[in-house]
């Protein structure tokens, strides 16, 4: 029995090994064109794009990414030809598993479908500072599948079209400014209008604090300590965290400056 199968494998390798062999050379010889060809048409067809100048980034990379997958099933369609698999024999294939593949690529049908809306309805596009899918930062792509986002922490998240597109979105950068605020407290000993008028004094000389909408400083509620002050700006959402921690630097300035106190807990005491 070993015999007649060794017998039939060296029969096999004698009549059809080579030319088995020859199609997965040449098969993967249409992969490495095929990827270098793909790849370099997609650069050609982003480049051509982006001259055009009329296409804005959200859009031009959603279609880019589905020129590749167009280009990518074309290709692995024709690697199967060359090993006798048809297209015709690959779609009955496909309709036959019709069930099961329509509940594995249910999710990302799903994701794609979302992102189609997502494209149409905008709202944000790439170098946005969203708040979407659980994850807060700036949007670097809109995909076929998912947005790339990169936190403040420098770090990529890609979270599923329809996940975000089913969740609360929040766009921090779809007004013109944003308001930054703080918090300032000052001890009951300190006369807390002329805080107010310090710091009124002072905001406007923030680096990219505007000018319209005015600055705001207002007594928010009193504490044990003394009275909280609410300290507001407006600025740009790319100047938001530089115009934050200015803010604070000022008032610790401003405080510091006029000698006010630190605000204490007053001491209770306590009957035994």
């Amino acid at each position: 029995m070993g015999t007649l199968n060794t017998a039939q494998i060296m029969d096999w390798l004698a009549t059809k090994g080579a030319d088995f062999g020859l199609k997965v050379l040449i098969a993967l010889a249409t992969w490495i064109v095929g990827r270098w060809i793909i790849n370099a048409v997609l650069r050609l067809v982003e480049r051509g794009i982006g001259r055009t100048g009329k296409i804005e980034p959200t859009l031009a990379r959603y279609l880019v990414s589905i020129i590749g997958v167009v280009l990518n099933i074309v290709l692995i369609l024709a690697i199967l030809d060359i090993f006798g698999v048809r297209t015709t024999s690959f779609a009955a294939l496909l309709a036959g598993a019709g069930l099961a593949i329509g509940t594995a690529w249910g999710g990302l049908l799903s994701h794609f479908a979302a992102g189609v809306f997502l494209q149409v309805l905008r709202p944000y596009k790439v170098g946005d500072y969203v708040s979407a899918g659980g994850v807060e930062g700036t949007v670097k792509e809109l995909g076929l599948f998912g947005t790339t986002i990169v936190s403040g922490d420098s770090v990529t998240h890609v979270v599923g079209n329809n996940k975000i597109f089913s969740d609360t979105i929040k766009n921090f950068s779809a007004l013109p400014h944003r308001r930054v605020d703080c918090e300032a407290k000052v001890a009951n000993s300190v006369d807390v209008q002329d805080a107010v008028a310090r710091l009124k004094a002072a905001l406007p000389g923030v680096k990219n604090v505007l000018a319209e909408p005015a600055p705001e400083v207002e007594i928010s509620k009193f504490t044990a300590e003394g009275p909280l002050l609410t300290v507001r700006g407006y600025a740009h959402t790319d100047n938001y965290w530089q115009v934050y921690f200015d803010i604070n630097k000022t008032i610790a300035h401003e405080f510091g400056k006029a000698g006010y106190p630190v605000p204490e807990t007053p001491s209770v005491t306590r009957k035994v």
